[in-house]
């Protein structure tokens, strides 16, 4: 199935990549980082805030940097304007403005969208499955070799963050039954997207509907 695609290859570009093995929306974090963006925070800044203060509240700074990377390089990939839904918007707004920045980054979580929830959303059941995720997968292989290389528990780890970010934006009523539900799209994220001229994410975010 042809998608939008906002992600244009140049030369040999992968078309996917594994980042997000570093975590799902992150909802919280996203918030934290999102204020650090707006405020244009030095190299010392940051490494204070993420590190000696703590501010993600993670066990090990280890832990702090490497999802404070996913997050920072996630918002952006999109404007400020979003940043401000992200820090000040009701749950569904954040987590939708979040969900909109992650399919930019990751081409791997839009496809999905695109041409598995799409079409499951239509079927009687509105059920996804783990074999729906390893034929994704199949079918990334053809589109990038680069697939091919990714360890098992790579590919589990995955498709485990993006049914977790499916359940985080609530187009899958949990992780254990992965059954579909219908999503609307909030009205200040509808708008953001349209205005920015960001088609493959909005249309990657309509699939439950």
């Amino acid at each position: 199935m042809a998608v939008p695609n906002s992600h244009a290859h140049q030369g040999t570009r992968p078309v996917y990549d594994a980042r997000l093995v570093a975590g799902s929306l992150l909802i919280p974090e996203s918030r934290r980082i999102a204020r650090l963006l707006l405020e244009k925070l030095s190299v010392d800044d940051w490494h204070r805030a993420l590190v000696i203060d703590n501010i993600l509240q993670k066990k090990s700074p280890a832990t702090a940097k490497r999802q404070a990377r996913l997050i920072r390089a996630r918002l952006e990939t999109v404007t400020p304007d979003l940043w401000g839904l992200v820090i000040s918007g009701a749950y569904e707004t954040t987590v939708q403005a979040l969900l909109g920045a992650a399919i930019k980054q990751s081409r791997l979580l839009g496809d999905f969208m695109h041409e598995v929830v799409r079409p499951s959303f239509k079927t009687f059941d509105r059920k996804l499955s783990l074999k729906a995720w390893s034929d994704f997968l199949e079918m990334c292989e053809h589109r990038d070799s680069g697939v091919t290389t990714w360890a098992q528990s790579t590919r589990r780890k995955l498709g485990q963050v993006i049914f977790r970010i499916l359940a985080e934006a609530r187009y899958v009523d949990s992780t254990r039954s992965l059954t579909l539900v219908p999503v609307s799209i909030a009205p200040e994220i509808r708008k953001y997207l349209v205005e920015n001229k960001e088609d493959y994410a909005l249309r990657a975010m309509e699939a439950c509907q």
